[in-house]
């Protein structure tokens, strides 16, 4: 992937997100790890519907702005967080979708033996304890949940995932936000029945699967952006 697919790949996926009612306002922020040591994040205070390819900030992991006219996304601490513990992750997808993000101000956790989508795509979705949001706490708040999650629920604040590529992180939101919709439904309908022991580990043994094949310890910038 050019650096210019990547833009247009991040651009796209703000763009998306907005219409689907994931974000509003300058809610969210998206970014792809483009090298091993560099990252492409929107803008702080955009809104992600009118956002472009040359407003895109380039950052080093450190954090320090290498290229681009504005500063970076105010979350940019919790994206720099996981890249630095998750040599696998290539991208961060931060939003506020409505149904998951009112779980996380529940304090509720999406289970990961009931839907099993939910189970493949990223497990058991647990609810990071409430840090102030652009603050250092919040790499501190998620660090003990970033080994073995995909997706997190932010407690009163939204819900971040994280992808090998893009499309990957991408597509958990829209996903977890679509499970978040249904356990509600069923939440409301007085009842929410839990696959068995045996589904429940052969979904977890799929999803183990799924993870073996992904990069571990080696940088790919070819694929960061695909699918986006």
């Amino acid at each position: 992937m050019t650096d210019t697919d990547v833009r247009r790949g991040i651009v796209r996926v703000c763009k998306l997100m907005w219409q689907r009612g994931l974000i509003a306002g300058p809610d969210g922020n998206v970014s792809v790890r483009i090298s091993f040591e560099h990252v492409l994040v929107t803008p702080r205070g955009f809104s992600k519907a009118s956002v472009e390819e040359n407003d895109l900030v380039l950052v080093n992991l450190d954090g320090k702005r290498v290229g681009g006219r504005h500063e970076p996304s105010s979350e940019l601490a919790m994206h720099l967080a996981i890249y630095r513990a998750r040599e696998d992750v290539n991208a961060v997808v931060h939003a506020h979708p409505p149904v998951a993000t009112a779980f996380a101000v529940a304090g509720i956790g999406l289970p990961g033996n009931v839907l099993p989508e939910l189970a493949v795509q990223m497990g058991e979705v647990p609810v990071v304890p409430y840090a102030t949001p652009g603050t250092e706490a919040m790499p501190e708040a998620i660090a003990p949940f970033l080994p073995n999650h995909d997706a997190f629920l932010l407690a009163n604040h939204g819900a971040t995932t994280v992808g090998c590529t893009l499309a990957e992180a991408h597509q958990r939101m829209e996903s977890l936000e679509h499970s978040a919709n249904i356990l509600l439904t069923a939440r409301l309908l007085g009842r929410v029945n839990a696959l068995g022991i045996e589904e429940a580990r052969l979904l977890e043994a799929a999803r183990r699967k799924a993870l073996e094949g992904r990069m571990t310890g080696e940088w790919r910038a070819t694929d960061a952006g695909s699918g986006a």
